[in-house]
Formats: structure tokens, C-alpha cells, sequence
């Protein structure tokens, strides 16, 4: 299956959280409930939960976090011009951070976001999918110079039941966790990518989310999304 390229605005919605982090469920759950509202209008709001282990030193390592997730909040840090890291944080389309259980700036940064039309249309078609990998086709227009492609698998539905740390003793539900990511220099409008996707992973619930990004002020400037359940 292929995905059709975004038309008018689009919201990528990047969530830095941790199953340690006692203030991460509500944000979380925010997470879920914009992409959900935003999946009943037919609005392009695209959804990542990036799991971070600065948290894990505190007892409870959480199983979707990974270094490379760390360091893609340090990298907006530096953009940011604040060095500081922190759970959890939302940041739209890549230009706009805050405080990830705020739903009044969350509400205000995607509103905006979608008022802007994609300036780099982007495609993707499945064109393997199993035995642990995923590789994409993808195809752009335009690209920006030194502009990079990011591509995640999103999982939905996970259950974790949480023994310790500041959740501890709690069954948490989260969705739209980034469960395989891959990001690659776009230096041509067509090419593949391949992503490992780790074990117990089900496509029936989960998608690719394709987005490219500006190298200098880290703007996101085209995404699109495809369902691996019809893929």
C-alpha cells in the first residue's frame, strides 16, 4: 500500500516521555487523545512517543526507551538554545516546545501548524514487511538541501505493568510509542530505508510515520503516514 502525500497542514506531534516519570501519563494520554480527534476529522496530526532513559538510573528501566531517543531531545535542546532536557515535552513540526501536558499549547501549536501547507510533498509504500524488518520506498519533491528523512514505527495499545520507580505498581497504556526509527540524509527525491522492528512487535496496530526535516532550523517541512495493517 502507498500513502498518499499530505495536502495543506500537517502536525508532527514528537513526545519525549518515560514509563518513569510520574507526570508522563497525562501527557500521554493527551498524546492519544489529539491523534485520535485529529484521526475522526480526517486531519494529518502525526503522533510519536519518543521514550528517553535518562530515567532508567531511578529503578524502573523502561523497555521502549532507547539512547538514540535521548539524544534526538539533546540535539532540540541545542536548537532550543536551552540545553535542557525534561519529561514530559511536546515540540511541533520541530519548531515549537513546551511542556507535553498542556493542552492549551498543544491545542494553539497544532492549530497553527495546520494553517501551513507542506512545502515537501512525501510518499511511502511497504515495500517488505516482516521477519523483523520494514523497508519503505519513499519518493519527495523539493527537497530542502541538507534535509533529512525520519521514519518511525509507531506502536498502539501497549501494556506495561510498572513495578518501580515513580509509576511503580501502576498498569500503564500507551499509544503512538516509537517502537523502530531511522533517519537518512535526503539527497534524492526517490529511495529506500530500511527499519528493524524488535520482537513481539504487531503490525496489525501499528504504523510508519514519514517526515522530512530541515538540517539548519529543524522545521518539518513534509510527513505523511501509512497503516501497516494494510500495507
Amino acid at each position: 500500500m502507498t500513502s498518499a502525500s499530505t495536502d495543506g497542514g500537517f502536525a508532527v506531534v514528537e513526545m519525549f516521555t518515560s514509563q518513569g516519570c510520574n507526570s508522563c501519563p497525562p501527557a500521554e494520554e493527551l498524546l492519544s487523545e489529539l491523534e485520535r480527534d485529529a484521526r475522526d476529522r480526517g486531519q494529518n496530526v502525526f503522533a510519536l512517543g519518543f521514550h528517553v532513559d535518562y530515567w532508567d538510573d531511578l529503578g524502573w528501566p523502561d523497555q521502549f526507551a532507547a539512547p538514540a531517543y535521548t539524544a534526538r531531545q539533546g540535539a532540540y535542546a541545542r536548537a532550543f538554545g536551552s540545553g535542557r532536557l525534561y519529561t514530559p515535552q511536546m515540540v511541533v513540526n520541530g519548531t515549537v516546545e513546551f511542556v507535553g501536558s498542556d493542552r492549551r499549547r498543544a491545542a494553539s501549536a497544532i492549530m497553527s501548524a495546520m494553517a501551513s501547507t507542506a512545502t515537501t510533498p512525501l510518499t511511502l509504500s511497504v515495500g517488505t514487511l516482516g521477519d523483523g524488518r520494514v523497508l519503505l520506498d519513499y519518493r519527495t519533491e523539493r527537497p530542502p538541501q541538507r534535509a533529512v528523512l525520519h521514519a518511525a514505527v509507531v506502536e498502539r495499545g501497549l501494556d506495561s505493568e510498572i513495578a518501580r520507580g515513580e509509576n511503580a505498581g501502576r498498569t500503564l497504556r500507551q499509544d503512538n510509542v516509537v517502537r523502530a526509527f531511522r533517519s537518512v540524509a535526503l539527497d534524492a527525491e526517490r529511495g529506500q530505508v530500511e527499519l528493524t522492528t524488535p520482537p513481539g512487535f504487531d503490525p496489525q496496530r501499528a504504523s510508519v510515520i514519514g517526515f522530512v526535516q530541515e538540517n539548519g532550523d529543524r522545521a518539518i517541512v513534509g510527513a505523511t503516514a501509512i497503516e501497516l495493517s494494510t500495507a
